[in-house]
């Protein structure tokens, strides 16, 4: 089987992508998948590069025994859209903003990532102006999509 590279993307990649790549990664080694799927995340705007996640996201991934402090902000960048087979976006502007970004060629399939993993067309709230609450709400839709995402990937393995 091959591997499977999937992309989260938010608004700054500080708050829900590098949890959503942090879940997803830590979902795959749980289950010994590791090595059929690579994850990243990445923003669609960039005031963030180079940034670790949010104090917040970090936190409340470090709570569920998940590190994603070594995480460093990223804007989308054109290659990605050939790089990655998935590209999960968290709200409805994001994922907009990626389809207007995508070049022509591009091999990637954009999908609003609660839509791909439950079939509700919905977002992921942004937490950033909420408190660990908001986290821990972001935190529960991301790891029961991913963990959809992992059984939908590879329900034959």
């Amino acid at each position: 089987m091959d591997k499977r590279r999937i992309l989260f993307v938010c608004l700054g990649n500080i708050c829900r992508s590098p949890l959503g790549e942090g879940i997803l990664r830590h979902l795959a080694d749980d289950r010994g998948l590791a090595h059929l799927i690579e994850t990243d995340s990445a923003g669609t705007g960039g005031w963030h590069q180079g940034d670790p996640p949010d104090p917040r996201s970090i936190k409340t991934a470090s709570n569920h025994g998940i590190d994603i402090a070594p995480l460093r902000g990223r804007k989308v960048r054109p290659a990605d859209f050939n790089a990655f087979d998935l590209i999960f976006a968290m709200d409805r502007d994001n994922l907009r903003d990626l389809v207007k970004m995508a070049p022509h060629d591009s091999s990637a399939d954009i999908h609003l990532f609660m839509d791909f993993v439950s079939g509700e067309r919905r977002d992921v709230p942004d937490p950033y102006y909420g408190d660990m609450s908001d986290f821990e709400e972001v935190y529960d839709m991301l790891e029961k999509g991913c963990e959809t995402l992992i059984a939908t990937l590879f329900a034959n393995k």
